[in-house]
């Protein structure tokens, strides 16, 4: 799995994410994508097969109740994963450490991230953790 790192996150995501195994993963930053818009961005996630990790949850995957409804990928139909780090405005990089290390157990215990989304967030006092389906899958 090859991560891409937001430009809103520390750069010592990918440094992590290195040192966890996943060695192809890079940050917006080093990839000279600094200052591109959600919507310039999200080809170049696309066609380089990234997992997205990044805290602007809102603007890729659209509101927590109704995910994929709007957002970056609400008309995608096949991409490698969305890591959603969820906690207070101005997180800290101890928080995006810790809330990124519990996303990395998580694929190490289920590593299939295809068309799927991983939420870790930082909520009264406790992480928590989510998965699913984006697009959804129609019943």
């Amino acid at each position: 799995m090859k991560f891409l790192i937001d430009e809103c996150l520390s750069p010592e995501l990918t440094k992590l994410a290195h040192a966890k195994g996943h060695g192809e993963s890079s940050h917006v930053v080093w990839l000279g994508r600094a200052g591109l818009k959600d919507w310039e961005l999200k080809p170049i996630i696309l066609d380089g097969d990234w997992t997205f990790v990044t805290k602007n949850s809102v603007d890729f995957r659209g509101p927590a109740e109704r995910p994929g409804a709007k957002g970056q990928y609400a008309d995608v139909t096949l991409h490698a994963g969305l890591v959603c780090l969820n906690g207070p405005p101005g997180m800290d990089l101890e928080l995006q450490i810790e809330l990124f290390e519990q996303a990395l157990d998580e694929l190490e215990v289920d590593a299939d991230l295809v068309n799927r989304v991983l939420e870790i967030t930082w909520e009264e006092d406790a992480l928590h953790t989510r998965r699913y389906q984006l697009p959804a899958i129609e019943s």
